[in-house]
């Protein structure tokens, strides 16, 4: 089954809907804005929370967790010695891990599991240009939960972008003295 996501990664606090492959309305990811940290809910039709995604504190590395009816379900961390390609390390509480890997940023990228394909995250489909799909492979797979991974890693990803170019700007927080300077004159 394919579902059709119209990316706002980086809109804090908007609400978007994500569609099955027939356009009815499969999923509801509800930003919560003025929180402490990066949280969305992953809701069904009906509004009940199917999966919490928050980003987790005190980490030493970026990391999201996914909860399911305040449990936790999973940790997702970036893979730091994958060279080629980003990849992304999914540990479900019973010790189960996914690999997702592939241009994340490109949104062409494939959730597995030992060598399995899961689901694969493509724009190929469409030609709208925040658009991308989640096609879910197997039938007996947690769509939610596959949804939940490919939103996590894309905004994982999106972050560590905008992190990198404010430090290539040179940007430490605290403004340039050519800042403070045009905000003075």
């Amino acid at each position: 089954m394919k579902y059709l996501v119209r990316d706002k990664v980086l809109a804090i606090g908007d609400d978007y809907w994500i569609e099955d492959e027939d356009g009815r309305q499969a999923f509801l990811v509800d930003g919560k804005a003025l929180r402490l940290r990066d949280t969305l809910e992953l809701k069904d039709p009906d509004g009940r929370i199917l999966i919490t995604l928050r980003e987790k504190f005190f980490s030493l590395r970026d990391a999201m967790t996914l909860e399911r009816d305040d449990q936790r379900l999973a940790v997702i961390r970036r893979k730091r010695l994958s060279l080629l390609r980003h990849h992304h390390r999914v540990t479900l509480v019973e010790g189960t891990e996914l690999d997702v890997s592939g241009r994340i940023a490109e949104r062409e990228f494939k959730i597995e599991y030992a060598g399995e394909l899961l689901a694969l995250v493509s724009r190929q489909w469409y030609r709208i240009r925040e658009t991308y799909a989640v096609d879910v492979i197997r039938e007996d797979a947690d769509a939610a939960l596959l949804i939940a991974v490919a939103v996590c890693v894309i905004r994982m990803s999106e972050r560590e972008g905008q992190e990198g170019l404010d430090q290539r700007e040179g940007d430490d927080g605290r403004g340039s003295l050519r800042d403070v300077a045009r905000a003075v004159g």
